[in-house]
Order: C-alpha cells, then sequence, then structure tokens
C-alpha cells in the first residue's frame, strides 16, 4: 500500500510539474507573438514599455454589458459618466481626464469628435462585435496623435475564424428590447464580417426612452506580403434628454447620426508600411422643448477626415518608426463657429430640415512622427516625439517628446517608467456654445500637460498584480467656471494638476483547478485620483464645475453553479468629487460616494446561451451628472446563437 501511494504521488508531481512547464511554455509563447499598442512600431508583449490593460473576449461575454461604454466601467482607471442606459449619452475620461481629453479608436482608426466628446461615444457596433478593448493610460500624443492628451482607448472588433452567422435577442425593464446579428464570411485570403442592431425602450426615468440603431462592416485581406481591410459603420440614436443640459427644461431631445468610411492596408516586407484613409461624418440635433422643437434647437454636423502614412522597420540597434498624419475638422452649425454672410447661408442647407447652418469652422493639423526602440533581454527603451502643427494655434511646429523604459530584472516582472508632453486643442463647443447658463469661450488656448508614469507588474501562470503612479502638469486646462457676481458659466483657461495611483489583481481560478472548478476567474482594481489648482488665487474668484472620480473600486467575480450555468458579479465603488444645486430640494448636494452591482447568470451550449442579468441590482438611485437620476434596477433576459456554415 506504501509503495502504491508513493508512486500514485509521485506520478501527481510528475503530471503537475509537467502541466506547469506547459503553461509556462505556453505564456511565453503567448507573450512572443502577442504584439501590443503604446509605440509606433509594435512591439511583443513581453517588451512592452506601457501597461496596457485589456477587457478581452472571455471577460465580455460573461459581463452584463448592455453597451461598448458599460465594458469600460470594468476598468478601475476609466470614469464612464452616462445620462441614460444603453450607452446613451456618455462621457468618458481616463486618470482623472475629461471626455475632451481622449483619443477614441475602432480598429486603430480615430474617430473622436472635435464638436464635443459628449458625442465621441457614439459606436457604430454592438458589444457582440468585439473581440478586445485596449486601454492606454496617460499622454500618448507621440503615438496616437495631438488630442491623446489623457489617454487613448482602442476598440478591435471580431474576426471569425470560420463562416458563420449569429443573433442576440434581448428584453426586460421599461420596455426596453434589443436584437442584433452578424453574418461572417471566410475564404483563403478574404475575411468579412457584416453585423447591425436595433435596441429601443421607454426609459428608467421620465423623458429617458430611446431607440438606436447601428450597422458595420469590416473586410480583410491578407496574404504573405500585404494586408488590406475597408470599414463602413452607420449607427442613430434618438433620445429624450430630461435635463441633460440644464433644469431649464425636463423635455430635451436629442438626434443623433455617425457615418464612418476608412482604408487600412500594409506592406509587410522588410520595411513595415502601414497606411490609413478614413472620413466620418456626425448630425447632432438638440431640442429644448421636446413638444415645441422650433422654440430652442440647435444644428450641427461634423466632417472629419484624415490619412496617417506610417513605416517601420528592424535592424541592428532595435526598431526605429516615422510617419505623417493629416487630419482636417469642419464644423456646420446654427449656433457653432464663425459666421456665415448672410448671403451665403442658402448654400448650407441642413440635411432633412427646411433650415440652413449659419455658422462653420474648420482647422487642420499636420503631425510628423519620430520613433526608436531599443531593445535588449532585459530593458526596453522607447523615444520618440510628435512635430505638430494646427492651423487653429499660432506658431509654427511644435515639440512633443516623450520617454518610455521598460526594465525586466527576472522572469515575469516588469517595472516601467515614462515621461510624455501632450496637447489638446479645444472642441468647438468649448470655444463657441452659448446656451441657457453657458457661455464658450473662442480666445482658450490650447491644453498641454506633462505626465510622468512609474510602475510595475508580475504574471504568473494563473495570476497578475500590476500597480502604477502618475502625476500630469497641466497648464492651460479648460475648466467650466463662474466668476464672482456672473449668472453664466464660461469656459477659462487655468493650470490644473492630476496626481493618482491605480492597482490590479486578477485570479484565473480555472487555469489554475481546471474548467470545472466552481471559481472561476476574480479581478479587483482600485483607482485614486486627485486634482487641484495650482493658482489658488483664481479658485477663490470663481466657482468651477470641475468633477471627477477620487476614487474608483471595481471587483468583478466569475464562477459555476452547474455544469453549463455559470454566474457573473460586477461590483463598483465610486467617490466622485464636486457639488451640484439640486433642483429637486434646492439644496447644494455633493456627488459623494455610491456602489453599483450587476449580476448575470448564463447557461451556454455549443451553439447558443441563455442568459438572465440584473443592472444596479441594489436599486441604488445616484447621480453621474448633476440632476440627472441614474434609474433603479433595470432586469434583462436574452438569447444568443451562433452557427458555423
Amino acid at each position: 500500500m506504501r509503495k502504491l501511494f508513493l508512486t500514485i504521488a509521485a506520478m501527481w508531481v510528475a503530471v503537475t510539474a509537467l502541466k506547469a512547464q506547459e503553461n509556462k511554455t505556453a505564456y511565453e509563447m503567448n507573450l512572443i507573438e502577442t504584439e501590443v499598442v503604446g509605440t509606433r512600431a509594435p512591439l511583443p508583449a513581453d517588451k512592452a514599455v506601457r501597461l496596457v490593460q485589456v477587457i478581452n473576449r472571455k471577460e465580455i461575454e460573461a459581463s452584463s454589458a448592455n453597451s461598448v461604454n458599460d465594458l469600460l466601467k470594468l476598468a478601475a482607471g476609466v470614469d464612464v459618466r452616462q445620462r441614460g442606459g444603453f450607452g446613451i449619452q456618455t462621457d468618458i475620461g481616463v486618470n482623472g481626464g475629461t471626455e475632451d481629453q481622449l483619443t477614441i479608436l475602432l480598429n486603430g482608426i480615430n474617430i473622436s469628435n472635435p464638436h464635443t466628446g459628449h458625442l465621441a461615444a457614439d459606436f457604430p457596433v454592438n458589444v457582440d462585435d468585439i473581440e478586445r478593448i485596449e486601454v492606454i493610460e496617460g499622454g500618448a500624443s507621440r503615438v496616437y496623435g495631438s488630442q491623446a492628451f489623457a489617454g487613448a482607448i482602442n476598440i478591435v472588433t471580431r474576426t471569425e475564424k470560420e463562416s458563420s452567422v449569429g443573433a442576440h435577442l434581448q428584453g426586460g425593464s421599461y420596455g426596453t428590447l434589443g436584437v442584433n446579428a452578424h453574418v461572417s464570411l471566410k475564404t483563403n485570403h478574404f475575411n468579412n464580417r457584416i453585423s447591425g442592431g436595433y435596441a429601443r425602450s421607454d426609459g428608467g426615468t421620465y423623458n429617458d426612452d430611446f431607440n438606436k440603431g447601428n450597422a458595420y462592416w469590416n473586410g480583410k485581406y491578407e496574404s504573405r506580403f500585404f494586408d488590406a481591410t475597408l470599414h463602413a459603420g452607420l449607427s442613430t440614436m434618438n433620445y429624450g434628454a430630461n435635463t441633460f443640459y440644464g433644469t431649464g427644461s425636463d423635455s430635451q431631445y436629442e438626434q443623433d447620426r455617425r457615418y464612418l468610411i476608412a482604408a487600412q492596408a500594409e506592406y509587410k516586407g522588410r520595411i513595415h508600411v502601414p497606411v490609413q484613409v478614413y472620413w466620418n461624418r456626425s448630425l447632432d440635433h438638440y431640442v429644448w422643448w421636446r413638444a415645441n422643437p422650433a422654440a430652442y434647437q440647435n444644428f450641427h454636423q461634423t466632417n472629419v477626415y484624415g490619412a496617417n502614412l506610417n513605416a517601420y522597420t528592424t535592424w541592428t540597434l532595435g526598431k526605429t518608426a516615422v510617419g505623417v498624419e493629416f487630419r482636417r475638422e469642419n464644423i456646420l452649425s446654427t449656433r457653432l463657429g464663425k459666421e456665415i454672410p448672410e448671403a451665403d447661408q442658402h448654400k448650407y442647407k441642413v440635411p432633412g430640415w427646411d433650415e440652413y447652418y449659419k455658422y462653420k469652422d474648420g482647422r487642420s493639423n499636420v503631425g510628423v512622427y519620430l520613433e526608436h526602440d531599443i531593445l535588449f533581454d532585459h530593458l526596453t527603451l522607447s523615444l520618440g516625439v510628435l512635430a505638430n502643427h494646427n492651423t487653429s494655434i499660432d506658431g509654427d511646429m511644435k515639440l512633443y517628446p516623450g520617454i518610455d523604459v521598460s526594465w525586466r530584472p527576472a522572469d515575469r516582472w516588469k517595472f516601467y517608467a515614462s515621461f510624455n508632453q501632450s496637447l489638446r486643442t479645444p472642441t468647438y463647443t468649448d470655444l463657441y456654445y452659448n446656451g441657457p447658463g453657458i457661455k464658450g469661450n473662442s480666445q482658450l488656448k490650447p491644453e498641454k500637460s506633462t505626465d510622468w508614469h512609474v510602475g510595475a507588474s508580475y504574471t504568473g501562470n494563473f495570476f497578475k498584480v500590476q500597480a502604477k503612479g502618475f502625476y500630469r502638469k497641466g497648464t492651460d486646462m479648460i475648466d467650466w467656471v463662474k466668476y464672482q457676481d456672473a449668472t453664466i458659466y464660461t469656459t477659462a483657461n487655468s493650470d490644473i494638476d492630476n496626481i493618482g495611483a491605480e492597482v490590479l489583481a486578477g485570479f484565473d481560478f480555472a487555469h489554475l483547478c481546471g474548467d470545472k472548478s466552481i471559481p472561476q476567474r476574480l479581478t479587483l482594481s482600485y483607482c485614486y485620483n486627485y486634482k487641484y489648482r495650482v493658482n489658488t488665487e483664481q479658485a477663490a474668484n470663481y466657482a468651477s464645475r470641475m468633477t471627477f472620480l477620487r476614487h474608483k473600486f471595481v471587483a468583478s467575480f466569475h464562477h459555476r453553479i452547474a455544469s453549463k450555468l455559470t454566474a457573473q458579479w460586477d461590483f463598483t465603488l465610486k467617490n466622485r468629487e464636486g457639488e451640484f444645486d439640486n433642483a429637486k430640494t434646492g439644496e447644494r448636494q455633493s456627488y459623494g460616494t455610491y456602489g453599483t452591482l450587476d449580476l448575470k447568470m448564463q447557461w451556454t451550449e455549443s451553439h447558443y446561451s441563455l442568459y438572465v442579468q440584473a443592472n444596479n441590482l441594489t436599486a441604488h438611485r445616484y447621480y453621474d451628472f448633476a440632476n440627472i437620476e441614474q434609474p433603479g434596477v433595470w432586469l434583462m433576459a436574452g438569447l444568443k446563437c451562433h452557427i458555423a456554415l
């Protein structure tokens, strides 16, 4: 018996050691093969110089997210402020930055909106279309262009491994219904994916109804030396806007449209040459009184087109990348811009309406990039600079340098530090908006920042730990302020610094104990932010609308209930700095601390899955924006199916 026991124990040790070695080998191969964002020339993950947070497909499938914006709530360093459910009118900020200080990319294409960051998160894709989301925190102008002031978010859509069809049907509280579907066709060199969706709801609060639709096509051609991709997207949203932009009316209404066309190509010889061209148009119609639109309404149209040419190669001294980018941003509006001569206004008709745009503006941005990455076994050094000129800013090309260093003293350990300078031109809303209680300032200067980041990470076979600290010195930051004895808020430049820290711990129990273990995954993350005005005399002379997340904690736990039944719990705790005048009570109210709990239970088969979910399970009524109370419990149920052709 003793010999039998010793034999079994020896076999168990041998199998465990072999499995650990296989896991380690798979881990190392995955690091080598995976390329990550964060530099102009792609680097393998084991040589990367930045900590890039990735929300992968497995996490997306398990979450109770109803929109792309909901997915971003899972990142502790990302501030997601929603005015309505299902991604309606959402502001997204990173590491204390505002919605205007972020570059949003779709498959590497810049889809940021120069009109206002309020509309930047209108995506032409569904949650089911997304393969992963990459969150790059900190100034990244030398990589993604001048507007990547506080960070960048890149949404990567799915590419099917085989031809397939799929559909998703859901329904729930407040008359909410949604449906989306996709068709993927794959041959030897071509891969096409077409998707579309529609959703509607009566809304969880007064005048919070919506209906929205989207469609997206991604066509790819791949060969040994050449890749090409075509994109085309459409999104449309119509929604009741409650008191979104002021308490003088609770019957506001808005209609948004977005059109996107883009092409990418890359020659994969000794010198890689990626090229992209794109155009996107956004149409916005805003109404102050829904029952009487003509009393007060605004129309806006932005047209953005650009081209980006990059080239990089690997040689004895590392990787070198050079690039040039051109981006043109035009706006036509009934309120924003410089006045169009009355004799010419008939040339600028609002599509579908008997109205004419009365104002317009435009600016061009040219960026020239240079980067060199030095790669050693235990050290990566990335040095880069952006030379940038914008026609709305006086002067010649201005330089924005950056240095990123990554040191790997031992297997799985990484320490990094970075220094980067960035800029941001004001949005057209910052410059020109004139409405109830607020007024823009056409004399605004562009924002400038200097960012320092330090951090460390350890990645094991079944767990990972990350920690970082950051400091942003902001010059001429744009803020909405109300001077003493004034009755309205206006935009003004001010020096505002931002300091913070972030930690993350993730555990993959399924990898450790097997797919049949009850606990599957646990992720815990926390972010701290503190923003302060450098000039204390300014703070004493005016009130500010500045608000930010001081604390954010996120816990996500995924576990099995039965053989094919799983559950995902997502808990978020937020403490938001700032106050507002509560229109109901007439008192000054702070945003304070609040938590939300989401639950999704899912039965998964090979070709379909069934789920039920509850968002805000505790029914806590909270505010992300002044006087816009968020709804209580939102219950949904749905069916997904996927069939290979």
